[in-house]
């Protein structure tokens, strides 16, 4: 799965790089910054509009795949969650687009936009909705070939409006990608969605909501909880030191997501899967040293190479950028990334496990960290400072996932002295 994803990754990241670099000379910090917002804006949307039961369809389409009864269930369950979702989602973006712009955006002037995303909302939902069933039924290859195109289709929008040296135009790009995702997925994988999701069938009832919502509520502290806080964070550096100061963290975070985002397709497609079906320390032990040993250090000898090339990527992707105020960040920014990588892969244990109260307080452990950390050091050390509450926040959070997760199987030893 490794060697199918690698040249997907590194054919987005070489194209991410380049409209970054033509961003960086055309917009500058202020460019980074307002793109910035705006994709927080959507993986928030992402998950609300789906109700956050992406890792629910993953765990139950891989647990129930031949079970029609069980997946009839699960998906009218998800269904009434992502209608209800999205009309209240559609709605308050619509009707309250001048406040969320001037929120996010310290300006009225986007309210069209807003007003744009609310009717792209729907298929924004859809689209995570069916990408579960992919994750689940571990379809890496179609997975692949739809993550592809889509992104070659949304990144050949950008690229036209960069050109134009039109920032609207890239934010309208970024608005509408879920919509190329959407189509893109629907024409490459129905056939394999109705064969799994029961379309004629689906019923507005809720037999499953309980054991759905578990996964909402992981959802909502994962990813709204984590997305609404970057955006606070560029709010606070935009009070505290300017909006060029939050330009220059929006361009180290959106270097980090780039290679980050190889690992975090991967631990959905593979690690959750897996783990679902793990019951025993032994074998979670086991995985674990496995899944360490194999990718850890892959991740590691690429992080190692970014820092030491760090000049050169700064010349190169970020030429309109303040270099001086942009190196310092690599260190601390790579090293957390690093132990967030060995953090992740064990606190999907947490969603495999449906560990909803184990979960919330984790994430909620982590987020108030950085957000504590990033106000403090911001007032003292500047932008550098909010990198280096990310690296201090990710030390203390894998100490404690890793903490839990082993009280997890203790506990359940204890229960089951069988097993």
């Amino acid at each position: 799965m490794t060697s199918l994803n690698a040249p997907v990754i590194i054919t987005r990241l070489g194209i991410s790089l380049f409209i970054q670099r033509m961003i960086s000379l055309y917009f500058g910090e202020a460019g980074f910054h307002l793109m910035g917002q705006l994709r927080n804006l959507i993986q928030m949307l992402t998950s609300l509009t789906s109700l956050g039961v992406f890792n629910g369809i993953v765990k139950y389409v891989a647990e129930f795949k031949e079970d029609n009864e069980t997946l009839h269930k699960v998906f009218s369950t998800t269904f009434v969650f992502w209608s209800s979702a999205v009309a209240v989602s559609s709605v308050a973006l619509f009707f309250g687009a001048g406040a969320i712009s001037e929120y996010i955006f310290q300006t009225t002037d986007y309210t069209f936009l807003i007003k744009l995303t609310a009717l792209i909302v729907p298929f924004i939902g859809l689209q995570r909705i069916f990408n579960g069933v992919i994750n689940g039924l571990s379809q890496y290859k179609k997975f692949v070939k739809i993550d592809l195109i889509s992104y070659l289709a949304s990144a050949g929008l950008t690229i036209y409006f960069v050109y134009e040296k039109n920032l609207d135009g890239v934010l309208l790009a970024i608005a509408i990608t879920p919509l190329f995702q959407f189509l893109v997925l629907v024409l490459i994988f129905f056939k394999e969605l109705k064969r799994y999701i029961p379309f004629r069938r689906l019923s507005f009832k809720v037999p499953m909501a309980k054991s759905l919502l578990a996964f909402s509520l992981m959802s909502f502290f994962a990813t709204v909880v984590l997305n609404y806080l970057e955006i606070e964070i560029r709010n606070v550096i935009v009070r505290v030191i300017d909006e060029k100061g939050s330009g220059i963290w929006t361009a180290m975070t959106s270097l980090s997501k780039n290679y980050m985002s190889f690992s975090i397709m991967l631990f959905s497609m593979y690690v959750l899967p897996k783990f679902a079906v793990i019951q025993t320390r032994f074998d979670f032990t086991k995985e674990l040293k496995n899944i360490y040993k194999t990718l850890l250090p892959i991740f590691g000898v690429g992080m190692i190479l970014v820092y030491l090339l760090r000049d050169f990527i700064i010349d190169l992707v970020f030429p309109g950028h303040d270099k001086s105020a942009l190196e310092p960040l690599f260190k601390w920014q790579l090293i957390g990334d690093f132990i967030r990588l060995m953090a992740m892969v064990v606190s999907y244990q947490f969603i495999a496990k449906k560990l909803v109260r184990t979960f919330i307080f984790t994430e909620l452990l982590s987020t108030g960290l950085f957000f504590t950390f990033a106000y403090i050091f911001v007032n003292i050390y500047g932008v550098e400072g909010v990198v280096i509450g990310h690296l201090l926040r990710y030390i203390v959070y894998f100490l404690v996932v890793l903490f839990l997760v082993y009280r997890y199987f203790k506990k359940q030893k204890t229960a089951t002295p069988e097993s």
